[in-house]
């Protein structure tokens, strides 16, 4: 996430209701987005890499509740920040009336939304874009004090509600806060906030999230949302900016994968992070042993970058990988091996098996010979599941976040999709006002109604599948023309 000239880049973000709603006198729709992704440089010390890795760790485990760690998840909305992070995922929302783009970090491992506010006067909101509550009309503030405390930092501001809108949607009445004390390294240029994109049982404001809303009052042709995010780990030639990607609310992109989605349900009752059980794991071919029950749980999370999971299981991914060893010091509970080593892992939810690339499973060259792995052990609280499955393995899959029946799906990615990897010549998306298909209302019943706002300079934007839908052509001619 954040980033600094003179620090480890932050990695991770992480944070990550039923609304009871008339039915729409016309037909729902979906639409998509474009995401961008944040790619740091690679030019990093082992000491960098060293101590972006313990704060990875660190902040993971904060963020999911260890109670030997000085955070705890009841404080609010997590956004894990981690230095000398690989990449972080945002897109962008439109706020107030007259509406304002923001760029926000997608995580679906939290359920809360904040911006900073036009207040801040920490470093962090330097910059960026932030939000004036006198600037739009429609705006109501809650005078509910909020705070987030994360692994490094916190966020603090108020909650208050006004028109939210993303991919073509509308929610009013959105509660999200306006924070005006924001740690340093929180956010960084252009991003304003966080979008938490989990349910709502782990919201801290006890607010309905957008995506919530408008999946459980029919605005959408499908209740779900799905990512497909890119790869550029491990390119010398990316820029701090790149394409990152496609995110779609209320449909799936039949361009971007191929074959079935394969959904596995949230253990009933759990609808809280995106829960998903690991069935099994390989690595080198072999089948690593996988605790039963609730130590199987896996919170499949946009907002983390690597896999997380018991010190147990992490170590016998890595006891098959030839020469591997376990780090000391800041690279505690990370493993280190020849980057010589093809290494091939799988992980299976109950149903197919999904490798992770080499090169995504390969988070960073500590020296010319040695490279660090992307899984390391973790220990979480006792209320959250006992891995978390981040981008390592996300960029790898087309992924479904499904409301009803609550699941999780993947699938293999296209063509096209797989082209946009280690692409620099795409155009990076930048925030944008679109115009709203459905208006929904975060505490009472869905209208549909057409906000044709007026859009801003910003050239990028998939408002439309028709858009969207050339980006892919696009993406497909320069694949044929073009290596990656």
């Amino acid at each position: 996430m954040v980033s600094s000239s003179l620090l480890p880049l932050a990695l991770l973000v992480s944070l990550s209701a039923n609304v009871l709603a008339a039915p729409h006198p016309s037909p729902p729709s979906s639409l998509s987005m474009d995401l961008k992704r944040r790619s740091s440089p690679r030019a990093r010390s082992q000491d960098d890499i060293a101590a972006w890795a313990a704060a990875h760790r660190s902040n993971v485990q904060a963020k999911y509740g260890n109670t030997s760690s000085k955070q705890k998840r009841s404080s609010g909305q997590n956004l894990i920040v981690n230095q000398k992070s690989d990449s972080s995922f945002f897109g962008s929302i439109a706020v107030g009336t007259p509406p304002v783009a923001y760029d926000v970090i997608l995580d679906t491992g939290s359920s809360d939304l904040w911006l900073a506010g036009k207040t801040c006067l920490s470093d962090a909101c330097s910059g960026i874009a932030t939000f004036n509550p006198s600037s739009s009309s429609s705006f109501q503030n809650k005078s509910e004090p909020f705070q987030i405390t994360y692994g490094s930092g916190e966020a603090s501001g108020t909650l208050g509600q006004d028109l939210v809108q993303m991919a073509g949607f509308s929610v009013s009445n959105q509660v999200f806060a306006v924070c005006d004390v924001v740690s340093d390294n929180l956010l960084n240029n252009p991003v304003s906030g966080l979008l938490g994109l989990a349910f709502q049982t782990i919201a801290s404001s006890g607010a309905s999230p957008l995506w919530e809303t408008l999946a459980s009052s029919n605005s959408w042709d499908q209740p779900l949302m799905a990512f497909q995010l890119t790869r550029f780990n491990n390119d010398s030639n990316a820029g701090d900016l790149q394409a990152g990607g496609t995110f779609t609310m209320g449909a799936t992109n039949s361009s971007l994968f191929t074959g079935d989605i394969d959904y596995n349900d949230i253990p009933a009752g759990e609808e809280s992070y995106w829960l998903q059980t690991i069935s099994s794991i390989t690595s080198q071919g072999s089948a690593i042993s996988i605790a039963s029950g609730s130590s199987a749980l896996a919170a499949i999370d946009t907002g983390t970058t690597l896999i997380g999971g018991p010190e147990e299981e992490v170590a016998a991914i890595y006891a098959n990988i030839p020469n591997s060893k376990a780090g000391t010091g800041q690279l505690e509970g990370y493993y280190q091996y020849p980057c010589s080593t093809t290494v091939n892992v799988t992980m299976a939810f109950g149903g197919k098996s999904w490798a992770i690339s080499n090169a995504d499973f390969q988070a960073e060259q500590l020296s010319k010979d040695t490279c660090l792995g992307a899984f390391f052990s973790l220990s979480t609280g006792s209320n959250a599941p006992a891995w978390i499955v981040g981008d390592t393995f996300l960029k790898n899959v087309y992924s479904v976040f499904r409301y009803n029946p609550a699941s999780v799906g993947f699938a293999e990615l296209s063509a096209a999709a797989l082209a946009q990897n280690g692409n620099t010549d795409l155009a990076i998306p930048s925030a944008t006002i679109g115009s709203a298909a459905a208006t929904v209302s975060a505490t009472g019943g869905a209208t549909r109604e057409s906000h044709n706002s007026a859009p801003s300079t910003a050239a990028s934007s998939l408002s439309s599948l028709a858009l969207s839908a050339l980006v892919i052509a696009s993406t497909m001619l320069v694949s044929t023309l073009q290596s990656i």
